[in-house]
Formats: C-alpha cells, sequence, structure tokens
C-alpha cells in the first residue's frame, strides 16, 4: 500500500509520541506505591507497546 509523505510523517510524529508516553509510563511505574496506578501504568503500557507495534508494520510496509 502506498501512503502519502504527510501520511507517513504523521505516523512517524505519532510514533515519537508514543515512545515518549510509554517511557514515562514505565518511569513512573516504577516510582509509584499505590497498586491502582501501577495497574493503570500497566495498561497503558500494554496498550502503547501494542501501538507502536502498529505504528511499526505501517511504516514497514509505506517503505516498500
Amino acid at each position: 500500500m502506498n501512503y502519502a509523505l504527510h501520511e507517513v510523517l504523521e505516523v512517524h510524529e505519532m510514533a515519537a509520541f508514543k515512545t515518549n508516553c510509554l517511557t514515562k509510563s514505565k518511569t513512573m511505574k516504577a516510582l509509584v506505591t499505590d497498586q491502582q496506578l501501577k495497574d493503570i501504568l500497566q495498561q497503558d503500557i500494554d496498550v502503547s507497546s501494542r501501538q507502536l507495534q502498529e505504528y511499526a508494520s505501517i511504516l514497514s510496509n509505506a517503505q516498500q
């Protein structure tokens, strides 16, 4: 599938933002003591990881 340049750049931008969010969630999870907050952060880590995999798949298909 061919994507326009602006679409590829948007996915790059979303991936960069999501990477920052993932890093923050992982860091904060190590620092918090409240179990409920840790659970929320773990859910965010799981979702963000899946989204980054999807972005990587889109980007690899766009470069073919």
